[in-house]
């Protein structure tokens, strides 16, 4: 099925009426209390973490959907993707058909990024949501001066990608994110399942195991979109100021934010 449904918002509140702040894409029941959704975290972890030492292997992506599926109700789950590929949304969206995705549109984005939103719309069975920081990069540069992501590189994710992103989680119990073991030391021990302290609902990592070439593969065996500057050196792909393309041998997330000490954006930490 293809669908072409996108909502911009700037928060994603829980009615489906759309107001100043934010537009709901579905009407979506109140969340669980915070301990019942910790409960259900913990409960899953164990569930899926296997037990190695006695041969038993740690769930794959489809058990841990499956899980999440059982568990929540579409309508309280959320994909973020930042659309350097759509296999996370493709894989959730077989089992949760028009799952909420997240794209977070700082304003500075590559071209292709925005291209390959446009080709998850319309190829892969998901509402995309638009989510904008409250200024426009204009606003920002007034406010701030211009390119604050030169001098104050977490300012900038702080404020484009970190807090929009905390508002348009407001009313989910869930988000399932694209995070990989292999992507860099900060990421290797990655769980499958956890409660977001931060966020305040449970997040799911199904795709923690894979590696970049199993991303790869999975995306050419169902013919999902691929941002095309993956294959041009950009294994990881963020704001075009802050991106630059990784040498052979160099860590993956080697080109955000090079130069600086900088190696999250905060989303993740």
């Amino acid at each position: 099925m293809t669908r072409t449904n996108t909502t911009t918002t700037e928060a994603a509140p829980t009615s489906a009426t759309a107001a100043k702040g934010g537009a709901a894409t579905q009407s979506r029941p109140v969340p669980r209390p915070v301990e019942e959704l910790k409960a259900l975290a913990e409960a899953g972890a164990r569930e899926l973490a296997g037990d190695p030492e006695n041969g038993v292997p740690e769930a794959n992506p489809a058990d841990v959907i499956r899980w999440v599926s059982r568990n929540f109700d579409t309508a309280v789950c959320a994909v973020a993707c930042s659309m350097a590929d759509a296999a996370l949304p493709h894989y959730v969206a077989q089992y949760q058909p028009g799952v909420d995705v997240l794209f977070l549109d700082t304003g500075y984005h590559f071209a292709e990024t925005y291209d390959t939103r446009n080709e998850v719309a319309r190829r892969v069975d998901v509402h995309i949501v638009d989510v904008l920081p409250e200024q426009t990069v204009e606003e920002q540069d007034a406010e701030f001066g211009k390119d604050l992501f030169a001098r104050d590189p977490g300012l900038c994710c702080a404020r484009r990608k970190v807090a929009p992103l905390k508002k348009s989680l407001n009313g989910y119990e869930l988000w399932f994110t694209g995070v990989r073991r292999d992507e860099s030391p900060t990421r290797t021990n990655t769980p499958l399942i956890t409660f977001d302290e931060k966020n305040g609902l449970v997040k799911v990592n199904p795709l923690a195991a894979w590696s970049f070439d199993d991303l790869l593969d999975y995306s050419r065996a169902f013919d999902v979109p691929v941002n095309p500057l993956l294959s041009q050196g950009y294994p990881s792909i963020g704001c075009q100021p802050c991106t630059r393309p990784v040498a052979e041998g160099e860590d993956p997330r080697a080109g955000r934010w090079a130069g600086s000490t900088k190696t999250e954006c905060g989303l993740h930490t």
